[in-house]
């Protein structure tokens, strides 16, 4: 086995990985927002498995190499705390999120939440992110440049609350939107910042805490109106079927429910709008692949859409990294991983490794047509007992978006030069917004 766990008495005979010997303060800072260009560096110079002093987490293990993560998610659940590594988020979507809890609680949590996110049930929610981008994508500018990032926010924010709570359009829907963009376009820095308790009490922390206040006080009037519907069995929003699900198997308590819908809100919202503007991003500077992506959209190409948006989450990882906490001590490569280290694989670097996909700097959307890549390496959702609820609902939401801009606009940029990545709460995303033109499509005989 490359993972195995290791009785205490022998751990002293195993090494621990190498890493760099800066302050913590200074990995810290370095890691949480340049990641993605240190650390490469760091496999060049210290191998595929390194220690690190980061802060929250302290003790860090990085790993690159494909064996070790797939050794990694095929391990028992027992051997890791995923919720330990998230904690870092727990102020924002809260101690029972399923992104916190472990053991029992985790799989009593998703095992509510998944049948929820299956295929066929995600199909249901088809119309709802395509009226939505058929809006969104007509309010466009015909010929002026804008950033799709900040397009795709609203959008993906739109959908989901939607898709989440089932609010139609009013008071409460525009309340909802407005409180939650607040949140998601609070500094980094500042949300690291709640899991000081001393610091709640000040600036913008203290502002922060008073801005969940009200999101919480909100989500929780909708619950309980919600719970007294007359049309709640004929629902289908995520909050519906949720209750349904609690009443007919376990209930869960508010402040359970209020954690999920925060959680899918906040991961299921940021994560594809980036990717979405990622890909938009490369379509902008390949013609080629642009009229390749065109007659898919139009051609109802599914297949090439999906392989598109793959492509995207590869080449520009969105999550750079997932974390679990080990609960014992560890042996792996040789080296001791100590209980309590927060294991994190590397997946920015290793779908951006040359050994696993040839010519990684080319947006090849082909190379996803016709064969399986591994999870381990690709990986955008992260795998084994703790790989993303909602994975089924991003991709089909991505593909759909996709479909709907494509088959309305060419879509071009005036700025050929690609863009950094640059670190935007936990998602890496075009440092200039991923800026394009998006001019009406020509007519089918024109093109």
């Amino acid at each position: 086995m490359l993972m195995q766990t290791i009785e205490s008495d022998h751990a002293t005979d195993l090494a621990t990985p190498p890493g760099p010997w800066l302050p913590a303060v200074v990995q810290t800072v370095v890691f949480n927002w340049w990641r993605h260009r240190w650390a490469p560096q760091l496999r060049a110079k210290f191998g595929d498995v390194i220690s690190m002093d980061i802060y929250p987490w302290r003790k860090v293990v990085l790993l690159y190499d494909p064996a070790h993560i797939a050794a990694m998610f095929a391990a028992p659940p027992s051997t890791f705390d995923a919720g330990e590594g998230n904690r870092v988020l727990a102020p924002v979507m809260g101690d029972r999120s399923v992104f916190m809890v472990d053991g029992a609680d985790h799989k009593r949590l998703r095992k509510l939440m998944t049948p929820l996110f299956s295929r066929s049930a995600v199909r249901s929610y088809l119309d709802v992110v395509r009226d939505l981008t058929i809006a969104e994508v007509d309010s466009w500018p015909m010929a002026t440049p804008f950033e799709s990032h900040d397009r795709m926010r609203e959008l993906t924010l739109d959908i989901m609350s939607r898709v989440t709570f089932g609010l139609a359009e009013g008071p409460e829907f525009d309340q909802l939107r407005t409180l939650l963009g607040r949140l998601l376009d609070m500094d980094l820095a500042i949300l690291m910042g709640l899991n000081v308790p001393a610091a709640r009490r000040f600036g913008p922390w203290q502002r922060a805490m008073r801005l969940l206040g009200e999101i919480d006080e909100l989500i929780y009037r909708v619950i309980a109106r919600r719970r007294g519907e007359p049309d709640l069995a004929q629902r289908t929003d995520v909050l519906s079927r949720l209750l349904i699900a609690s009443d007919a198997d376990e209930r869960l308590a508010d402040v359970e429910i209020r954690d999920q819908l925060v959680t899918l809100l906040i991961a299921g919202h940021e994560t594809t709008a980036t990717g979405l503007a990622w890909a938009l991003h490369e379509l902008a500077r390949d013609p080629e692949v642009a009229r390749t992506a065109t007659a898919a959209a139009c051609g109802d190409d599914t297949a090439y859409l999906e392989a598109m948006v793959k492509e995207s989450l590869r080449m520009h990882p969105v999550i750079f990294e997932v974390t679990w906490t080990l609960t014992t001590d560890v042996e792996l490569a040789g080296f001791r991983l100590a209980k309590g280290a927060t294991v994190m694989p590397m997946i920015g670097v290793m779908q951006n490794d040359p050994t696993h996909h040839p010519e990684p700097d080319r947006f090849r959307p082909q190379r996803f047509l016709g064969s399986d890549i591994p999870t381990s390496t690709w990986a955008p959702f992260g795998g084994g007992a703790r790989r993303c609820v909602g994975a089924n609902f991003a991709m089909m939401e991505a593909v759909e978006v996709l479909r709907v801009v494509l088959s309305r606009r060419a879509i071009t940029t005036d700025r050929p030069r690609p863009e950094p990545a640059t670190s935007k709460h936990v998602a890496f995303a075009p440092a200039r917004g991923a800026r394009i033109i998006a001019p009406p499509l020509p007519p089918v005989g024109v093109r």
